[in-house]
């Protein structure tokens, strides 16, 4: 192992006080030409590194972390992420990390912005954000940005240079894997359906990059027959609504949910079909697992939301506590279950 040089032993090897390497390490203080040069040399000779740990803790200084995202109240798809914040105060409670949970309404622009005032004003360091509102998103990363504070994203990517760091899934790859799932599993020629259930298609990029890799998948295929189309199903009459497109679509093979909420057609698919139709949608909640284990869902593709919120989490603490650089983007793999897998990736 290499030797771990002091403040003292530096000194002792330039001939300075330990006063002086001190003010050359910390950049603070007058420091003469001739000493500075000779600091700097034995520390770029020794390759000196800094013990960032306990320089923080003589800090004695609290950095705040803001997590902001929809609450798991309102979408169970993220409750996960409470666990793991619960990880990160544990790994991190001796170094002076504080994580302030915002939640709003996953279905109102104007809940996603008005937490994002509350926010801006209580001044963290970091933020960590789940920008669903494309354009609102955008404002407030910039208004952060402005006041001085890092921001990263997870789940969702917002394209601008003030997002430092994105953590999640490439989105449009995912689609791509929805739509091979579907092409390798059905059977005859029909329709394929991307549904999009109780979303504001034109607010949440998300949903339209999955369904972008997913037509552009078959876009690919040379053999293609299956027609492809879009339903955009809403939570007002959204029985009748399901029910219609159902009875309308009698040679419908394939469904692709773009959410987490695959579970809540699978009553009516089982109601007002008698052909076979293949699922895939998304994420491990409990109501998913139960019709992937009795093949209602064929496949759910892993979105895991607890882990993107741990490594975001993880990356701003490091880097505010040890200096450590932030990756511009952290990329979770496309996990694909089914009810042959799926105890593996639960608990």
């Amino acid at each position: 192992m290499s030797r771990k040089y002091t403040i003292s032993d530096i000194a002792k090897l330039v001939g300075v006080s330990k006063g002086t390497v001190d003010r050359v390490l910390h950049k603070r203080g007058k420091v003469s030409k001739t000493a500075y040069e000779k600091v700097t040399n034995i520390l770029a000779e020794i390759d000196y590194q800094p013990n960032l740990m306990a320089r923080n803790l003589k800090k004695n200084k609290i950095y705040r972390i803001a997590l902001v995202f929809p609450s798991p109240e309102i979408d169970g798809y993220w409750s996960s992420c409470m666990d793991a914040i619960q990880s990160i105060k544990s790994e991190f409670q001796a170094f002076g990390i504080a994580i302030e949970t915002h939640f709003f309404d996953p279905k109102s622009a104007v809940s996603f912005s008005k937490v994002q005032t509350i926010v801006l004003k209580s001044l963290p360091d970091t933020v960590l954000l789940a920008p669903i509102f494309q354009k609102e998103a955008l404002l407030a990363i910039e208004n952060y940005t402005l006041s001085g504070i890092l921001v990263a994203t997870f789940n969702n990517r917002v394209h601008t240079q003030n997002n430092r760091s994105f953590i999640g899934q490439n989105l449009h790859q995912s689609g791509r894997v929805a739509a091979k799932l579907l092409a390798n599993s059905v059977c005859n020629t029909g329709k394929l359906a991307i549904v999009h259930i109780d979303e504001k298609y034109k607010q949440a990029l998300y949903i339209q990059e999955k369904e972008k890799g997913f037509r552009a998948y078959f876009k690919g295929v040379l053999d293609q027959k299956n027609q492809i189309i879009t339903f955009k199903l809403k939570r007002a009459n959204f029985e009748q609504q399901i029910s219609e497109f159902l009875k309308t679509n009698t040679n419908l093979i394939g469904i692709f949910v773009t959410t987490s909420k695959a579970y809540e057609i699978i009553p009516f698919v089982k109601k007002y079909t008698t052909n076979k139709i293949v699922i895939v949608g998304y994420d491990l909640l409990p109501e998913n697992v139960t019709f992937l284990k009795e093949n209602s869902i064929d496949f759910l593709i892993h979105q895991n939301p607890k882990q993107q919120v741990y490594l975001g989490l993880k990356s701003l603490a490091e880097h505010l506590l040890f200096d450590k650089e932030i990756n511009e983007q952290i990329l979770l793999p496309i996990d694909i279950i089914n009810a042959e897998n799926v105890d593996l990736f639960l608990g």
